[in-house]
């Protein structure tokens, strides 16, 4: 018993010592396949990079001993290298140490690509290169009588037909004026008499084809106030003075400015605000090209320093009073333009 458990020891030792062929062949395909996967599936990275970080490392390492031993060098070996590069230390580049933010400069900066690309100028802030904004062109008026609205028309609202009635103008100028007339309604309400025919009436646009005039008056807008824009109101309002100007082609223009109304009228809580009325005139002033178009601003003889209506003038808060008409009439004829058409 005891010899064969010897006999198996031995031939047990003699196994481990001499592996057979398949034992040295197998770990050798266990590495091959494994190359082979890493490969197929590019996850080499796995493996690789441990050892990238690790050499890294000792790089980084390396390098810090360098930088600690070349930053230890005397002042003196400063001062040299700054004299050699001209006060500025140089980079590996031959600008910036690496790292550091590029500073501006007035030079041209070469894109990645390659091109060129210079750095916008620092604005001047001298005064006297600076464009000054061009004055409006002035107006000059004159003030003149009566017999100058002969050639006039006058073109509005009921205003216009307290101007017409009460202004003493009736037998001088002509009057194209209706009660509650809107921009919208300018050219299409029948509201001209014709001379012999007591019942038959015209448009404005009609009249102003059959009629010429030298002076255009318009006076529109406080029916508009409860109705659209600001803005809306102003696109039609252009569109009127537009076609004004076709068929009155040799007239000046004037534009007068939308009568405001009191200040208690104004705070009543509807639509008519002299706060309503002052953008729409701002509007209907930037209109005025100071040629052929000019603004008149006739709230200047009916208002108060705070730009509403003087109570004591109206009756209504919005109508001026029939005696109080020729304040209206005043301003116009001493706001008479005076053209000069010589060549």
């Amino acid at each position: 018993m005891a010899d064969s458990r010897a006999v198996n020891g031995r031939l047990s030792g003699r196994r481990r010592k001499r592996p057979s062929a398949a034992d040295k062949i197998y770990p050798m395909l266990l590495v091959a396949f494994g190359c082979i996967c890493l490969t197929v599936t590019g996850s080499w990275h796995v493996y690789t990079d441990p050892l990238l970080g690790g050499g890294r490392k000792l790089f980084d390492a390396f390098s810090a001993s360098v930088s600690l031993w070349s930053d230890s060098h005397s002042p003196a070996e400063d001062a040299e290298d700054a004299d050699s590069s001209g006060g500025q230390q140089n980079s590996p580049q031959g600008g910036e140490s690496p790292g550091a933010e590029e500073a501006p400069d007035d030079q041209q900066n070469t894109q990645p690509d390659g091109s060129q690309n210079e750095q916008p100028d620092e604005p001047d802030t001298g005064r006297e290169d600076e464009t000054e904004p061009e004055e409006p062109k002035g107006v000059s008026y004159q003030t003149v009588e009566d017999d100058y609205f002969a050639d006039a028309v006058f073109i509005g609202d009921s205003r216009t037909v307290g101007l017409f009635e009460y202004g003493g103008l009736e037998e001088t100028g002509t009057f194209y004026a209706s009660t509650g007339l809107t921009v919208h309604k300018l050219f299409t309400n029948k509201i001209v008499p014709v001379p012999g025919q007591k019942k038959k009436k015209i448009t404005v646009e009609e009249a102003l084809s059959q009629n010429q005039f030298a002076k255009v008056y318009l006076m529109i807008g406080i029916n508009e106030m409860g109705t659209g824009t600001p803005e809306s109101f102003l696109e039609k309002y252009a569109e009127c003075v537009k076609h004004i100007q076709e068929l009155q082609p040799d007239a000046v223009i004037y534009l007068q400015s939308i009568m405001s109304v009191t200040g208690e009228r104004s705070e009543q809580g509807d639509y008519i605000t002299n706060e309503g009325i002052d953008i729409r005139n701002e509007g209907i002033a930037a209109m005025a090209d100071n040629e052929r178009i000019f603004y008149l601003d006739v709230n200047e003889a009916v208002c108060d320093e705070t730009g509403a209506m003087i109570p004591d003038y109206t009756h209504d808060g919005v109508h001026l009073k029939a005696q109080y008409i020729s304040l209206w009439k005043d301003y116009l004829k001493c706001h008479a333009v005076a053209l000069d058409d010589s060549p």
